[in-house]
């Protein structure tokens, strides 16, 4: 059965509630204040806390902020427990976090109800969850073998053939064979950069002091360093006359670094998932106070569905080709572009054209 901790100075009520709870077979523990509380909390890992507001020592609303400042209690439903209906009350409670609220008097039902209602959001959030990791672990186990295990066996053939081939080749076939395994020892590092990236960044706190200085950084002259970026990976996709480029002069909210990795994500992607002989287009204006990139291909594109689900280790099917890339590059433009307090939004017509934009503030 569910534990549930009541968290009540006055005796009378919480015995009353632990009394009803009993009799349903709820595994049930209580506190008399908010620092009890928090004890109990971390010792009980209660599935639903039922908290008064207003108690000594440390009251429910100041109880939640703490208990929602830590980790894996961060999704811990919460109830305030109040005899105070003022709607501003209410507020503050959901403000800091609060799932519910329960207002004294109540019945025997209210409370009930509130408990049942309470859990089962919770269940279904945790089904959620689980069915996301499940995803997610299913994901990586097809697409890392395959990113990595692609250039890894053909660095391994050409250093082979570079091996036993060496004393009769010609210089330009060594030379040759030496490009391509470096071509795919670069595919493979790239990957690897990418999901330590992507580990930092889902563990990076948008209000610790280093990721706020990180916000305050510019990228004066943009618009070159977005035209370097697309040249050079065009050439790389012997792509350079796919390329129109339309670019305002730009002073971009974001350190030259992160801009690069955003723009070389995005063009990589662009030119990836669209055919040879077909334009890639970056457009970049100023207005209003934002500064807007556009990334646009006429490749497959995708569907309302396939926009929603886009994410890290979500892999993508090449119309005609084996499946290839993680998602990981388009989370990781992504999480840098919300970090600086801006958006990407991508609209998408199957099988035509897809619109990247990035839309930075001033």
């Amino acid at each position: 059965m569910p534990k549930i901790l009541i968290i009540e100075d006055e005796a009378g009520v919480r015995d009353s509630i632990i009394d009803i709870l009993n009799a349903e077979d709820f595994i049930v523990d209580s506190a008399t204040n908010g620092e009890e509380g928090l004890r109990q909390i971390l010792e009980f890992r209660p599935d639903l806390v039922i908290c008064d507001v207003m108690m000594p020592v440390l009251d429910g609303y100041e109880l939640l902020k703490q208990v929602r400042q830590t980790p894996d209690l961060a999704t811990l439903p919460f109830v305030f427990l109040t005899a105070k209906a003022d709607r501003s009350d209410f507020r503050s409670g959901m403000d800091l976090g609060a799932d519910d609220y329960l207002t004294k008097p109540f019945t025997h039902s209210d409370l009930l109800g509130m408990i049942h209602t309470r859990l089962g959001a919770q269940n279904t959030a945790q089904q959620h969850t689980q069915q996301q990791l499940d995803a997610l672990r299913s994901s990586i186990s097809t697409a890392l073998p395959r990113e990595l295990g692609a250039p890894m066996t053909e660095i391994l053939t050409l250093a082979t053939t570079l091996a036993e081939k060496a004393a009769t080749s010609t210089p330009e076939e060594v030379a040759t064979t030496a490009r391509a395994i470096h071509r795919n020892a670069q595919q493979v590092a790239h990957l690897i950069q990418n999901i330590v990236l992507f580990s930092q960044l889902e563990h990076l706190d948008p209000e610790a002091p280093t990721t706020i200085a990180m916000r305050q950084a510019k990228t004066a002259n943009a618009d070159h360093l977005v035209n370097e970026i697309a040249h050079r990976i065009a050439a790389e996709y012997l792509r350079e006359d796919d390329l129109e480029i339309s670019l305002e002069p730009l002073v971009l909210p974001m350190s030259e670094v992160k801009l690069k990795k955003v723009c070389e994500e995005l063009i990589d992607n662009a030119l990836k998932f669209s055919a040879t002989g077909t334009p890639v287009k970056i457009f970049g204006s100023h207005r209003d106070g934002i500064s807007s990139l556009y990334f646009i291909d006429y490749g497959q594109g995708m569907t309302a569905d396939e926009i929603a689900q886009l994410g890290a280790y979500q892999q993508f099917v090449l119309e005609g080709e084996d499946i290839r890339g993680t998602g990981l590059g388009f989370t990781i433009a992504k999480r840098l572009v919300e970090l600086h307090n801006g958006e990407i939004i991508i609209e998408s017509i199957p099988g035509q054209q897809t619109i990247v934009r990035v839309a930075l503030k001033d």
